[in-house]
């Protein structure tokens, strides 16, 4: 079996990006540390500046499922409460053969 690959946006507006970034640099830190995670990117778009992307590599659906269910996700959705301009979109990915 391959790893899981996802993508997430997370669009923040223009007033709140500071407070977003800093939650999401918490975030990834903490992330980095899970069993089960083998890599997790975190950048800001440089065409839209507030819009934030992970690139994420999980070893399985399951190990996804229990970042979800961590404390640092939800600290960091506590965090960008009201910063946000739409929903979070994780995109788990499938190849295209």
């Amino acid at each position: 079996m391959s790893d899981l690959q996802v993508v997430a946006t997370i669009p923040a507006s223009p007033e709140a990006a500071d407070q977003v970034r800093a939650a999401l640099q918490t975030l990834a830190e903490a992330t980095r540390a899970e069993e089960g995670c083998l890599a997790y990117d975190l950048f800001e778009s440089g065409s839209t500046p507030g819009t934030f992307v992970t690139v994420e590599r999980w070893t399985d659906s399951a190990a996804l499922d229990a970042h979800m269910a961590t404390p640092h996700v939800a600290a960091a959705f506590a965090a960008a409460a009201g910063a946000l301009t739409g929903e979070v979109a994780v995109h788990p990915l499938q190849p295209v053969t």
